[in-house]
């Protein structure tokens, strides 16, 4: 059945991976900025198991944009390491602006997945705003990473992701409702 995460403050995230059913418990995630939040309640995500054309997929849902941003960021994160086995001694600065954002959650994924080929790293938290434009005619995502270079002996290392597809990638919105389906090529 679907396997469902729903965050707590301070964050706490159930993992799920199709490849580790144990269930390594709650950790914390880092902070998140207050203004951030455009609402109190989190964003939650899911990994999917039964996309059969994908080595790995997730569903990532909020009640607002930075929510959705938020627990997609998670999932990815997630995907290629156990956050609470990664140390803070590196950090990097990412401002983006796309014209949408399905654009914009679709290039930030992949600028992760980029980064940890990069640099060789592994990520412990990102904080994260998502703005409009005036007019809404772009959007701007300003995001502070916190992670280590990887080091197989310390971290929980999970899989080496080369990037999100477009292979049934779709954002969604109804209402003030914010889904997203992701899948990623491992």
């Amino acid at each position: 059945g679907p396997h469902v995460f729903q965050r707590q403050s301070p964050i706490a995230v159930r993992p799920y991976h199709s490849r580790d059913r144990t269930d390594p418990g709650n950790f914390r995630c880092g902070p998140t900025a207050d203004h951030a939040r455009l609402t109190p309640m989190p964003g939650t995500f899911r990994f999917l198991d039964d996309i059969a054309m994908a080595d790995m997929a997730f569903e990532a849902e909020g009640d607002s944009l930075a929510s959705l941003f938020d627990a997609a960021t998670q999932a990815l994160l997630q995907s290629l390491a156990d956050p609470a086995t990664v140390a803070q001694t590196w950090q990097q600065v990412v401002d983006m602006e796309e014209p949408d954002i399905d654009t914009l959650l679709f290039e930030w994924l992949n600028r992760l997945v980029y980064l940890k080929d990069a640099q060789a790293v592994v990520f412990h938290h990102a904080t994260l705003t998502v703005q409009a434009a005036p007019g809404q005619s772009a959007w701007h995502l300003h995001a502070e990473l916190v992670g280590a270079p990887v080091d197989q002996a310390t971290q929980d290392l999970r899989s080496d992701i080369k990037g999100v597809t477009k292979h049934l990638y779709a954002v969604t919105q109804t209402g003030n409702s914010w889904k997203a389906r992701v899948v990623l090529d491992v």
